[in-house]
């Protein structure tokens, strides 16, 4: 059988199946440990030999191991690891592989690309972290893909740029720091004032700044620190500041006193995509920030309009009935026959008076909705708003910016609560004899995506920014290919919410941020009634002025009033933080200046980051980068899963999932994980919750797994489409493959000997024809891993790149390749030797060397290992080498045909002996026959490797026509290929017959007894679904137990 290229979806399958028995076997062994330390407890205290022999065997690491420990951890910062004076460790130890690679790479700068160079470049930035905390498992997912990018290109030799850096996170930074200060100071911003609180945020930004970009540091981000961009650094604030006065100038940013999203809790507005909705089937009672007692959502609350003349009323129907208190009319359809009496009149507030007017509104009104009567609040609602502004009614807000009603609700309501009110005025109505009752209302409540609280519609003066036109140049870019989104199922995506576009509300009324350019002009000797109040219902919007400082500000305020004495005061307000991370693909180069930077690395190459910030953070900054600098930021865009649990439940702190990448490196026991939830946010019926959770999935906490297998199993994971249900146990699968790498490296090492010298010019004048076939077929194989992992990196395939080298070095490498080769290592042919050990050496630096984007330490420890001929060519670091190619010279079907004709034969054989229960040790005589010259050429070509490989005694042909000696089981391993394994004398077929008769026996016995339950009276109405379902797959597995059994009696029948 042919095998010229690896099938990726088979490598992938059998990588996967690999990594689920891993993982089992690994939760086994964790089983068995812990009942290994309770044994061990119990027999404490007893003496002998027995004891000596357990202690003895529990000793710990080996010297090599420790020796190899305490030599990478005392290495100085940024100097190379003694691996000349310190032997090779007799098994992986992630703390001393990953140890001080890292601050050594960094040190020789080859995270820094040189400029001017003519290599081709690529560049990204990182979509930079908010400063409120630690990275968690996605962070580590991002960060795990983007460096396998960066390595994989910076060793196809480009001038390759990762740009690392923080967001400065407004609503999240302040708030976290606010309630810091509050917690162990009693004191608010306020207390402080605006200048003193900055300072504290800024200390506390440096204390997790610092911490965050430690983290990235022990993922093996290799990002070029010394370009480390921060968005409220001076030059990042400089193109914040030129973005918003070039766009003002061009019309794109506006001032306009309209709805916003209303945080009452964080007391500021957020944009449409920063909030969150809920469907609410019916009446639900929810917690809402800042109120004690839980709220009802999902009514319609229905109450009567009086007459202003006092004959009659109008029903009106609403789910928010606290925002009636602004109401400022009734709406009917104008071709409402019940209502065309009403048209032109006015009922009356029945608790201010104020006479509201019945206007005619066919837009708005639905007349088989509720009673066709609609209540309009233009202050407090989208589509009254608009309303509102057809009719020219007044707009009325009644709530306070932290949700209290104001003096416009009334003496009987201010100072109280919206929903408290909401309650007040419900029982309020109800006296009057105008409560007319609720009814079940299926609705979308929206939610503040970091506060939890209702959203509130308020009409606030703000800052926004036009994205019609930027929109569909986004379009555009996207439909001409100058912007490829990747995976393609997310353009439609990207289309229809750009082609949905509304304008972008930019202010936010934080302190902690970028402060808006903006400066209200107050003209000397007038008064506050005469100024307006900037940000208020009384503002005056055509006294702004922007300005990049007050010294440019002020000219343009002379300009635009001239011969006017006055004062400037800057805006209060903060930019949306999207607004300055949207600049950041250019920012972090120094625009708006021309800098060398700006210059060659600008549009960069590829923007890689989760699909749940497509339009946060992608979309604007295609729109803010074409529109500043006329170029489309960077050319590709890859978003990637999003991480959920093993569950496929979102990560979240209250559920106790939320997963540390410190914590999959390093381990952490149960008790340790749980108290990190000890201290946060979490109330404690929320943290009891949380770790129980915990409990549940991390019965024994985390393991230790290393950086490596973490990067591994996140990189391997993109396959499963928009999210990633990362079970832990798989990470630590990939921890056991580490050690398996380790150990066939220093297993190959030993075999290639002190004296080794490898081939100098490999790629271009090795004889790859005079090889044996195991070294032929080896390097015909690495051929085809070379060429399916670059091509599965090309197209962020990263699935089929990650199995393509798996496999390699699991079932080719180390199952096969090793394991033939063992005959001729410890024969007499040195010329054999020499060629196999070439082509091992060949491997095992081009293995490393596709392995290393994925698992940069092992693979630089390894590496580093290896003996080579230097010279001022070589590398000095793996990071800098050549990533391998498919050397078409290499490629052998021939070999891989007759080598696939070996390893179908040995799975015969090894398959014959486990079905007639041999032990392993075993080594019975095997024949076989064939019927074309290629399968006997095949099977002739390495009669040796085959019996190793198949663990079995001589190999003899059977001639053409000749029978089997009696005795033998039989197997056909393709049309042309009969095998034989000779049990007669090994197997006691008769004894093997009545081992299988008993247990057949028990098994059937046991089935009958349980099928003759289920077919009892009342089986099915008496016992519980989930036991009836359990009894029934029992039925079933038995069955196809009694089959297999059967099976193995026939054979071992024949052989009587």
């Amino acid at each position: 059988m042919e095998r010229a290229t690896i099938d990726p979806e088979k490598a992938a399958k059998k990588a996967a199946k690999l990594a689920e028995k891993e993982a089992k076997r690994a939760k086994a062994a964790a089983k068995a440990a812990k009942a290994a330390e309770e044994k061990a407890k119990r027999d404490a205290g007893g003496g002998g030999e027995g004891k000596a022999k357990r202690e003895k065997k529990a000793s710990g690491p080996s010297e090599e191991d420790v020796r190899a420990l305490e030599s990478a951890l005392k290495t100085p910062r940024g100097e190379m690891k003694d691996l000349v004076g310190t032997p090779m460790a007799k098994s992986y130890n992630p703390v001393a592989v990953e140890a001080a690679w890292y601050d050594w790479w960094e040190r020789c700068g080859m995270f820094t690309p040189t400029m001017g160079t003519n290599k081709p470049k690529f560049v990204i930035v990182i979509p930079p972290p908010n400063v409120t905390g630690a990275l968690h498992i996605g962070h580590a997912l991002t960060n795990a893909i983007q460096d396998t990018i960066v390595r994989w290109r910076r060793m196809q030799g480009y001038e390759a740029l990762w740009v690392p850096g923080t967001d400065h996170a407004g609503i999240a930074t302040q708030t976290v720091v606010e309630k810091k200060l509050q917690r162990e100071e009693g004191v608010t911003r306020h207390d402080l004032g605006r200048e003193k609180f900055l300072e504290r945020v800024f200390e506390w930004k440096d204390v997790y700044g610092g911490k965050i970009c430690n983290q990235l540091r022990r993922i093996g981000s290799s990002m070029d620190w010394t370009r480390e961009a921060f968005t409220m650094d001076e030059k990042l604030s400089k193109a914040v500041k030129e973005a918003f006065v070039r766009m003002f100038d061009e019309g794109l940013i506006y001032r306009d006193n309209r709805l916003v999203n209303w945080s009452c809790q964080l007391k500021t507005a957020i944009s449409d995509i920063e909030v969150d909705y809920i469907e609410l089937d019916g009446p639900t009672m929810l917690a809402v920030p800042g109120h004690t007692k839980k709220v009802e959502f999902g009514v319609i609350t229905s109450f009567a309009y009086p007459f202003e003349d006092g004959q009659g009323e109008v029903v009106v129907a609403t789910t928010r009935i606290e925002t009636m208190l602004g109401d400022t009319a009734v709406a009917v359809h104008p071709e409402d026959e019940r209502y065309k009496s009403l048209h032109g009149k006015f009922v009356l507030h029945p608790f201010n008076g104020r006479r509201i007017p019945i206007i005619c509104d066919a837009e708005l009104v639905d007349m088989e909705f509720g009673t066709g009567c609609v209540k309009i609040t233009p202050a407090h609602d989208p589509n009254d708003f608009n309303t509102g502004k057809r009719h020219d009614l007044e707009f009325i807000n009644v709530f306070t910016e932290e949700g209290l009603v104001n003096e416009q609700g009334g003496e009987q309501f201010q100072g109280m609560k919206r929903f408290e009110c909401r309650v007040a005025i419900t029982e309020a109505l109800d006296k009057l004899g105008l409560y007319r009752g609720k009814a079940n209302n299926p609705m979308r409540l929206g939610l503040c995506s970091r506060s939890k609280d209702v959203i509130e519609p308020m009409l606030k003066p703000q800052w926004w920014v036009n994205c019609q036109d930027m929109a569909k140049e986004a379009c555009d870019a996207a439909r001409d290919k100058r912007l490829e989104i990747l995976p393609t199922f997310m353009e439609p995506t990207w289309f229809r919410w750009l082609e949905n576009i509304r304008d972008w509300c930019i202010s936010r009324q934080l302190w902690w941020g970028h402060r808006i350019p903006a400066f209200y002009v107050r003209f000397a000797g007038e008064g506050d009634d005469d100024c307006g109040m900037p940000g208020g219902s009384s503002e005056k919007m055509d006294r702004w002025v922007i300005g990049r400082d007050a010294d440019e500000a002020r000219v343009s305020a002379e300009k635009k009033f001239p011969g006017r004495e006055f004062t400037l005061e800057q805006d209060e307000d903060v930019l949306d933080t999207w607004f300055s991370s949207g600049l950041f693909p250019f920012s972090v180069f120094g625009w708006p200046d021309e800098t060398p930077d700006l210059a060659e690395f600008y549009p960069t190459s590829l923007l890689e980051t989760g699909h749940d910030i497509l339009f946060f953070w992608v979309a604007r900054m295609v729109m803010m980068g074409m529109k500043l600098t006329g170029k489309v930021p960077f050319k590709q865009v890859y978003l990637h899963a999003m991480v959920r649990d093993a569950h496929g439940r979102k990560m979240s702190k209250s559920l106790g999932n939320v997963i540390d990448p410190l914590h999959v490196i390093e381990g952490i026991d149960l008790a340790a994980l749980n108290e990190t939830l000890v201290g946060g946010n979490l109330d404690e019926k929320e943290r009891k919750k949380a770790q129980a959770g915990q409990k549940a999935d991390f019965p024994d906490g985390i393991p230790e797994c290393g950086t490596d297998a973490m990067r591994f199993a996140l990189v391997s994971y993109t396959a499963q489409g928009r999210d990633i249900n990362l079970d832990v146990l798989r990470v630590v699968s990939y921890r056991h493959w580490c050690n398996k790498l380790w150990n066939a490296t220093k297993f190959a090492m030993m075999n290639l000997g002190d004296e080794y010298v490898p081939p100098a010019d490999f790629n271009a004048t090795f004889d790859v024809q005079s090889l044996p076939l195991a070294a032929k077929w080896v390097l015909s194989r690495l051929n085809a891993t070379c060429a399916s992992t670059n091509a599965g990196m090309e197209v962020y395939d990263f699935n089929t790149a990650t199995n393509s080298v798996y496999a390699f070095w699991q079932y080719e490498l180390c199952d096969v390749y090793i394991e033939i080769i063992k005959p001729v290592m410890s024969g007499s042919d040195e010329m054999a030797k020499k060629q196999l050990r070439d082509a091992l050496w060949i491997c095992l630096d081009a293995g490393l060397r596709l392995l290393h984007p994925f698992m940069p330490f092992v693979t630089e420890e390894l590496w580093q290992r290896l003996p080579r001929t230097r010279n001022e060519n070589t590398p000095k670091s793996i990071m800098i080498a050549e990533y391998p190619v498919a050397v078409d010279s290499w490629a052998n079907a021939t070999a891989e045909s007759q080598m696939q004709i070996i390893m179908d034969s040995v799975k015969a054989f090894r398959s014959l002996k486990s079905n007639y229960n041999l032990p392993p040790r075993a080594r019975p005589d095997v024949f076989y026959s064939v019927k074309t010259d290629d399968s006997e050429a095949a099977m002739k070509i390495d009669p040796e490797g085959l019996v190793s490989l198949a663990g079995v005694g001589e190999l003899k042909q059977l001639a053409q026509g000749e029978s089997a000696p009696p005795g033998c089981a039989v197997s056909i391993v393709n049309e042309s290929v009969t095998v034989y394994v000779l049990l007669k004398g090994i197997v006691d077929a008769a004894t093997e017959i009545a081992k299988l008769d008993k247990k057949l026996d028990l098994l059937t016995k046991s089935t009958e007894a349980l099928v003759k339950k289920t077919q009892e009276d009342g089986y099915e109405t008496k016992v519980p679904e989930k036991v009836r379902n359990e009894n029934a797959d029992k039925i079933a597995k038995q069955a196809e137990e009694i089959d297999s059994i059967k099976a193995a009696r026939a054979d071992f029948e024949a052989l009587l």
